[in-house]
């Protein structure tokens, strides 16, 4: 499956690095790319094993407000 994540406060690039992180530690991502210009998140998972919910929520966790 294929999303597009847009994180309202994504500003910086360690911000982008600790969404990657945080993104890529769900089991299922098969790939994530960030786009900093953008504030957007392009995302390939497998849903077996992974919900959009879940990876968007281990994005807030973080304390990053993704806009639907």
């Amino acid at each position: 499956m294929k999303s597009v994540i847009k994180i309202y406060d994504m500003n910086k690039s360690s911000d982008a690095m600790n969404i990657q992180g945080a993104i890529a530690s769900n089991e299922g991502v098969i790939a994530c790319e960030v786009s900093l210009d953008k504030k957007e998140i392009q995302l390939i998972y497998n849903e077996s094993f992974v919900t959009l919910d879940k990876i968007i929520e281990s994005i807030e966790i973080l304390g990053y407000m993704v806009v639907s």
